[in-house]
């Protein structure tokens, strides 16, 4: 298991990790099998979408901020509620099948970090690789 950390530099932020993810895949030599990872944090989150277009990522967190209002009365006195309801909504955790020793990924998709109570240093995500033993 590896861990990438990462800072993110706003409250809301995209960001792509995939090729971080593809240096650990690489790294471990596996040439079959799946690649896990973790997002140790609750107002933060995983998802895979596309990464060619970066209006893509702006999409998804205005679509985000419709769904989850920040002006809702919220019990959660740290005022961070609508960034544990988008982690919730989007999870914590994606399984990529690794195949040829690569991530085995559609052509526009990328593994895509979402900060949602920013900006923090010292983002954690795991990256665990299981050989298949293909």
């Amino acid at each position: 298991m590896q861990i990438i950390t990462l800072d993110t530099g706003a409250r809301e932020v995209l960001i792509d990790i995939t090729p971080r993810v593809a240096e650990v895949v690489a790294a471990s030599q596996v040439k079959a099998g799946l690649c896990h990872l973790w997002c140790y944090h609750t107002t933060a989150a995983l998802t895979i979408n596309e990464n060619a277009d970066p209006d893509v990522k702006t999409d998804l967190l205005m679509a985000l901020e419709r769904i989850v209002g920040y002006d809702w009365p919220y019990q959660h006195a740290e005022d961070n509620s609508p960034a544990h309801v988008k982690s919730s909504l989007l999870g914590c955790q994606l399984t990529i099948p690794v195949n040829g020793g690569k991530l085995e990924l559609g052509r526009w998709q990328g593994i895509i970090f979402a900060e949602f109570d920013g900006p923090r240093q010292g983002r954690r995500v795991s990256v665990s690789i299981i050989n298949s033993g293909g």
